[in-house]
């Protein structure tokens, strides 16, 4: 399956700082934040009313905090729920906390030893109710039940909404893009897992944390599902010509990107060379790492 079968939407309506009901029961406010990796920017999303819940405040911007704050005003913020700890999803959470006293929730991020990567996390994240799967969030007209979804990062979380059958979900899967998995955090062997597990949900559609609804989401997540595998067949033939360096795999493979975002698709590759590594697809001359080189297997080994 190509990337191009992913059916895409890039556009949505929307003003920044100004809140919308985009589904029963839930209002988007957007974060100005705009860039090659946030699209228009953070989906901040506000469930309930009266005692609300805040999914994803967003990245360190007073501005939209205040925003947030007057799309509030009148109510109660109960939690404040954070599907992963990038700079682009959490920050906020503390400074929201701060004007309303609510209760943070979420998972701990994982400790790294360095490494490279292309997205910035809050290492300093703490919850004060840390989330683990089938947990779930309510205020008096609604719920939230969170979906361990690793891969992205590894601690990412989706939240399920039975009131209305949405599946709010974050950076996991999003309607205008494919999302990136960067190691050391990002890990594809789970990401393609998760996906796996969102196949056997019923959720109705999905709110992302970046671009517009996703109407029809299981079709979706299989084209993405699709576009993974496809990518893995793409080493596969690129080892077969004898590109045997992620540098020389993605200039092959991504010369309908800009140049300037083949460093974010060289993490990717990377992701997937871990996981085709560990499953003894290939074979590495050292430590899975941007610099190694890859080979297929010896027939009979």
């Amino acid at each position: 399956m190509s990337a191009a079968k992913i059916p895409f939407r890039k556009t949505m309506e929307f003003e920044y700082g100004k809140p919308a009901e985009v589904a029963h029961g839930v209002r988007r406010v957007v974060a100005e934040n705009p860039s090659a990796f946030t699209h228009y920017g953070t989906n901040t999303y506000i469930v309930g009313s009266g005692e609300v819940g805040v999914i994803d405040p967003g990245p360190a911007i007073a501005e939209h905090v205040d925003n947030l704050l007057a799309a509030l005003a009148g109510e109660t913020v109960i939690h404040i729920i954070v599907t992963h700890t990038h700079i682009d999803h959490s920050p906020a959470a503390a400074w929201l906390q701060q004007a309303t006293g609510a209760q943070i929730v979420g998972a701990h991020p994982r400790p790294l030893d360095g490494g490279d990567t292309v997205e910035a996390a809050q290492e300093d994240f703490e919850p004060d109710v840390v989330l683990a799967d089938c947990d779930a969030v309510a205020g008096p007209d609604w719920t939230l039940d969170a979906v361990h979804t690793p891969g992205h990062m590894s601690n990412h979380f989706c939240f399920s909404m039975p009131e209305n059958g949405a599946l709010f979900s974050g950076d996991h899967v999003m309607g205008w893009n494919t999302t990136i998995v960067s190691p050391p955090d990002g890990n594809m062997g789970e990401y393609l897992a998760s996906l796996r597990l969102c196949l056997k949900r019923e959720d109705s559609f999905y709110l992302p944390g970046h671009g517009p609804e996703i109407r029809r989401p299981r079709p979706f997540v299989r084209a993405y599902l699709g576009h993974r595998l496809m990518r893995e067949t793409e080493i596969m033939n690129c080892l077969e010509r004898g590109r045997t360096t992620i540098p020389d795999m993605v200039s092959d493979m991504y010369r309908h990107l800009p140049k300037a975002m083949h460093g974010a698709a060289a993490r990717s590759v990377l992701a997937h060379m871990e996981h085709m590594v560990e499953e003894g697809r290939v074979n590495c001359d050292g430590p899975v790492a941007p610099e190694a080189r890859f080979a297929l297997p010896e027939a009979g080994n």
